[in-house]
């Protein structure tokens, strides 16, 4: 599963939700129960749009599991759409459900989002990597950060080896202006932790570890991770998956790693079914318990399917931005992008009619164990 495309879906869900929503959040009273903060679970609604009501019970139900954290994708351009002005209505509601919650916050920030650079506000235009300016960058996080105190890690550029896979020259480039960024934005948040995210899969499935290894800097270097080949369709066992997750300590070094979003799909269109993904729950929370002191967090992909028809992926808008499926990354064939979908769709551990699927009872007891 393309990682640049699994973080813009979860963000445009909830984006979507918000924007016909009014700002009001429900007061109702959380319960406190033991988390782990390293355990994370994507949240989403089941829905391309919800009330905040809705919301409000959907990140109950998520923190019920006893997860310690989520992910939250926040794209520049609808963060500072004016230079040096900023609007938060939106993620000030997404970062209040997870204060509610007591969830600790991975905030994806796509200054790299596969293929494509930003999406940029624009009042930055479309800038190469070199004439980014970092502390144009530093100023964003800086503010986004001292507006959240829940976010205790940052992903600055998703599904990275995408945009280096034929683009080699320019990956001096961005390691200069990650380390400038991440200088200076540790000078005023020290305890915040910096790092890129890799897809696992397609890393292995194209040959790209170098890449991954040319930028293992930072604090961490994370992964997304689905079982599939280059036509998205599900070609591992569940015990075979958890021997691709083992690969993630060469490629990071000496670094932590972070399991970015970590998914098995029950789709049969795509070769997936419940039982597979509820092993792969068992075998992939194995993994965790095995290496834990190495990995700075685990978050599964994710809390809800989609109804059918509505993971469409040939062209996303993020505000007046698009971001397409190039031929350079999953492919822009019919036949990759259909599998796509129809893999997103059905990736979600409960049903988008609210039923949940073995795998969502397996991932609380599985949580429950290492509590």
């Amino acid at each position: 599963m393309d990682k640049k495309l699994v973080g813009i879906i979860a963000g445009i869900a909830v984006i979507i939700a918000i924007g016909l929503s009014v700002l009001a959040i429900p007061n109702s009273e959380i319960t406190p129960q033991k988390t782990n903060e390293k355990i994370g679970l994507v949240i989403n609604s089941p829905n391309q749009s919800v009330t905040l009501q809705s919301l409000d019970q959907i990140y109950s139900e998520a923190a019920s599991s006893g997860i310690g954290r989520s992910n939250v994708y926040l794209f520049w351009n609808l963060v500072e759409p004016v230079r040096g002005e900023f609007d938060w209505q939106q993620s000030d509601a997404l970062m209040s459900f997870n204060k509610k919650n007591n969830l600790k916050v991975t905030l994806y920030f796509s200054v790299i989002n596969g293929e494509t650079l930003g999406p940029f506000p624009s009042w930055i235009g479309k800038p190469p990597i070199i004439s980014i300016g970092e502390d144009r960058v530093v100023s964003v996080l800086d503010a986004i950060l001292s507006r959240y105190d829940i976010i205790d890690t940052v992903i600055l550029s998703g599904q990275t080896e995408s945009q280096f896979r034929f683009n080699e020259q320019n990956i001096p480039v961005y390691k200069e202006l990650f380390n400038g960024v991440y200088e200076k934005t540790k000078e005023k948040h020290p305890d915040v932790k910096i790092g890129n995210s890799f897809a696992l899969h397609q890393v292995m499935n194209k040959n790209l570890r170098y890449i991954v290894t040319d930028l293992a800097v930072g604090d961490f270097v994370a992964f997304s991770y689905s079982p599939v080949d280059t036509l998205n369709d599900i070609v591992k066992t569940p015990q075979e998956a958890k021997e691709d997750l083992q690969q993630v300590f060469d490629l990071a070094g000496d670094k932590k790693v972070g399991i970015f979003e970590l998914s098995w799909s029950t789709s049969d269109f795509v070769g997936g079914n419940s039982t597979e993904q509820t092993e792969f729950l068992k075998k992939s929370f194995e993994f965790y318990t095995e290496n834990e002191s190495e990995l700075e967090f685990f978050t599964w992909y994710r809390q809800y399917d989609r109804p059918d028809g509505t993971c469409l992926f040939e062209e996303h808008e993020i505000g007046e931005d698009k971001l397409t499926v190039g031929g350079s990354g999953f492919g822009s064939s019919e036949h990759v992008i259909e599998r796509l979908n129809q893999y997103i769709c059905s990736a979600g551990l409960i049903n988008s009619d609210g039923t949940p699927k073995s795998g969502w009872t397996e991932f609380k007891n599985q949580i429950e164990m290492t509590n």
